[in-house]
């Protein structure tokens, strides 16, 4: 296992992290999960406030089995508007990890500019944090993020953090600039979820598959972030410890791409554009706002994955957060466009707009998804 300096916290994280949000089906699983992520030598766990009893099983574990040297602990406490309730939920979080610091603590959910604001006033959150960090309960500070690229550039230019966590993958790459600004002022650079979020590539489609030959889609595109130097961790979040197996292969391979897989991974991009043709959304965001408040560009990103690599379980996944998640995947649902135009003559692409989001809508709509933590 390889590991790469967090940015200033000076820390070395492994370059794969455990996160805790999916292995929570029976304590077992858990415990089973989290013994198999140490012995291939990950020494970097993030929860979550939000993941259910994620941070009581783990509080648990540490304290009936002692807590491994060098071991890193994250956890995760959405942004508040006042100082009160964020020292509580700190207090919460160090009783349920049942530990005396906490070593990273990302404000969870920086989505908005309203969530901006509250970190940036004085007597708000971060003043709870501050001073858990002169007392020596927290360690590091950083933020987690949903948010549109503008506000998460905001917040990494406020230099209030010492890391991010990011959502960024081959199949979304929107934020590349923010992971630049975050190199650049020297933030630590947490890629979350790329398995699950990023395509659920636990459970490929068969035709995703077959384009990646040789190589697995999670393993290919996981090279594909490995390979970048400005990225310390990458976050694996495993159902049940068999899913990490392939971190015996990828833990050291941090090297540069190989050519057979940056042709595996061109040839993605070729399919993708042979397929779609002029239907293709380029994800330049020149169509928002919509009056009707669709996130058109994510619409139109699940439908070129769709139909260009099968991911349409994916797709209904994604899709079924719009009107269910807040801010934390905003939007309405396709079909609430009223062919008002307005974003036609911003489309350098002269995408037939309102028609792509009603087949985007016919093929995507399907069941509500609850989010872990309405549960």
């Amino acid at each position: 296992m390889h590991f790469r300096r967090f940015g200033r916290t000076e820390l070395h994280l492994s370059v794969f992290s455990l996160g805790m949000m999916r292995c929570l089906a029976a304590q077992p699983v858990f415990e089973a999960t989290l013994r198999r992520a140490l012995d291939l030598g990950l020494n970097h766990i993030e929860t979550a406030r939000g993941y259910g009893t994620s941070e009581r099983w783990l509080g648990q574990w540490l304290k009936d089995n002692g807590r491994p040297e060098g071991l890193v602990i994250t956890t995760k406490i959405p942004p508040q508007p006042d100082q009160e309730t964020m020292a509580r939920h700190i207090d919460d979080s160090l009783d349920r990890l049942q530990v005396d610091r906490i070593d990273c603590l990302a404000i969870h959910g920086l989505n908005t500019w309203d969530h901006l604001a509250w970190v940036q006033q004085p007597q708000g959150c971060m003043a709870a944090v501050r001073q858990a960090q002169e007392q020596g309960r927290i360690g590091h500070v950083g933020f987690s993020t949903h948010g549109f690229r503008e506000v998460v550039e905001a917040a990494i230019a406020t230099d209030l953090f010492a890391f991010v966590n990011l959502h960024y993958y081959f199949f979304f790459q929107r934020q590349a600039a923010a992971l630049n600004l975050a190199r650049q002022l020297d933030l630590g650079l947490f890629i979350i979820s790329p398995g699950d979020k990023g395509g659920m590539l636990y459970t490929p489609p068969d035709q995703l598959r077959q384009l990646c030959q040789p190589f697995e889609p999670l393993a290919l595109t996981y090279r594909w972030l490995l390979s970048n130097p400005a990225i310390t961790t990458l976050s694996t979040g495993p159902a049940h410890p068999e899913e990490l197996e392939f971190l015996v292969d990828l833990g050291h391979q941090t090297q540069p791409l190989t050519p057979p897989e940056a042709a595996a991974l061109a040839r993605l991009e070729a399919h993708q554009t042979a397929t779609l043709g002029p239907d293709q959304c380029r994800q330049c965001y020149q169509c928002l706002p919509c009056p009707e408040e669709i996130h058109i560009p994510e619409v139109l990103r699940l439908r070129n994955l769709t139909l260009a690599f099968d991911m349409q379980a994916y797709g209904q996944y994604r899709y079924g957060m719009f009107e269910n998640a807040g801010h934390w995947f905003p939007g309405r649902k396709a079909h609430r466009c009223t062919d008002c135009g307005d974003c036609l003559p911003r489309c350098p692409e002269h995408l037939p707009i309102p028609s792509l989001l009603r087949d985007t809508h016919d093929r995507l709509k399907g069941p509500h998804r609850r989010r872990l933590w309405d549960a």
